[in-house]
Formats: structure tokens, sequence, C-alpha cells
């Protein structure tokens, strides 16, 4: 092996030893109360070594928003299976986002906090909107072949991520207990209803309309 290629290798170290220091003040003290120096502290860095990689503690956040984005989108294209219908491939993925969010509970209970900070708005914003694309794409592929209503694929799309959201949420506050599995399938199952089913407008009065 090179000596650039360990010097690559060590660096990636160092700089997953920033991130993780910081996930864990962050959760513990919340963003704005955890300085630079605390995070150095914790990754046993001098300060200059943080500089080195990320210019602002913001920068390191986005950094953690952007790794933990990856490896959710990781964790669904690992559980969705590429043959199978749009409609099978959202619930597997909705599924494995549910167990992604209870394994990382304590990153998600924090971003439940943090969300109302204007300094690092955008960059969750971000995070979301890259998600909700995935989403967009797939109930679009499924209008087309006919198996999701035709209507706002937005609609269709905030009802998932909501679901997803929602449910884990009270998971992670203990509103729903219940093992993760079985709350994953629930919600697999609360978001192909709500994909498939066709709304049932009442007759009106005098019978059915013709």
């Amino acid at each position: 092996m090179t000596e650039s290629r360990l010097h690559t290798e060590h660096g990636i170290e160092r700089k997953q030893q920033l991130v993780a220091a910081a996930e864990a003040l962050f959760t513990e003290r919340g963003y704005s109360a955890t300085r630079i120096s605390d995070i150095c502290a914790r990754a046993g860095v001098a300060k200059g070594l943080f500089y080195w990689y990320f210019p602002t503690k913001e920068s390191l956040f986005a950094e953690l928003v952007r790794s933990m984005r990856q490896s959710l989108r990781r964790a669904q294209a690992a559980a969705m299976d590429a043959t199978a219908d749009p409609v099978t491939r959202i619930r597997q993925g909705s599924e494995a986002s549910v167990r992604f969010m209870a394994e990382h509970q304590s990153y998600f209970a924090l971003l439940d906090v943090e969300r109302a900070d204007d300094a690092i708005a955008g960059v969750l914003q971000e995070g979301s909107d890259v998600y909700a694309a995935d989403v967009h794409r797939l109930v679009r592929d499924a209008q087309e072949a006919g198996l999701v209503p035709d209507g706002e694929p937005a609609f269709y799309t905030a009802g998932i991520l909501g679901a997803v959201s929602s449910f884990s949420h009270a998971h992670r506050r203990g509103h729903i207990r219940m093992p993760i599995d079985d709350l994953a399938r629930m919600v697999g199952d609360w978001v192909t209803q709500a994909l498939t089913a066709r709304a049932q407008r009442p007759s009106p009065p005098g019978g059915p309309s013709r």
C-alpha cells in the first residue's frame, strides 16, 4: 500500500472521528451549545485539524447530514427489489426507512429539536428535498404503470414521507410501543393502501349518480 493511500485512509478516519464526536455532542447538548473546541476535545484532535477538514461548525453539520442521508439511501436501495413494481418498491423503501430511523434514533431526535435553528435549516431542507425527489419519481412510475390513481404526485409523495416520519417519531417518543419490524410492516401496509385505494365518493341524494 502506498504512503499516499495510507495518508488518505488516515485522513478519512480522522474526519469521521470529528463527525462522530460532533453527532454525540449535538445530541447531548444541542447544536448551538456545542463549540468547535468541544468537538475537538471529544474526538481527541487538535483544533487546527478541525479547520483542515471543516471551515465552520455548520459545514461539519452539513457533512453529518449528508453522511446520514447517503446511509439512508443505501439502506433503501438494499431493501428495494429492482425488478418489483413501483408500489412494491415504495413499500420496501418505506419499511427500510422506518427501520433506519429506529437504528439511528438519537440522530433523528436531534433533527426534531434543531429544525427551527436558522443556521442549519437550509442543510436539513436539502436532505429532505433529495429524499422527496426519490419518492416522487417512484410515484410517477407507479402512476404510469396504472398502479396509483391519477393526481398530483406531490400529494402522494407528501403522504408517504409524512407516514414514515410521523410513525417513526411516535415510536421514538414512546407513543407507539411495538417491535420495530412490526411497525415497519404496518407503515408499509398504510402506505400501500393509501396509494392504491380509490376514493369512494358518496352518492348524491336520490340514488347513485349516472
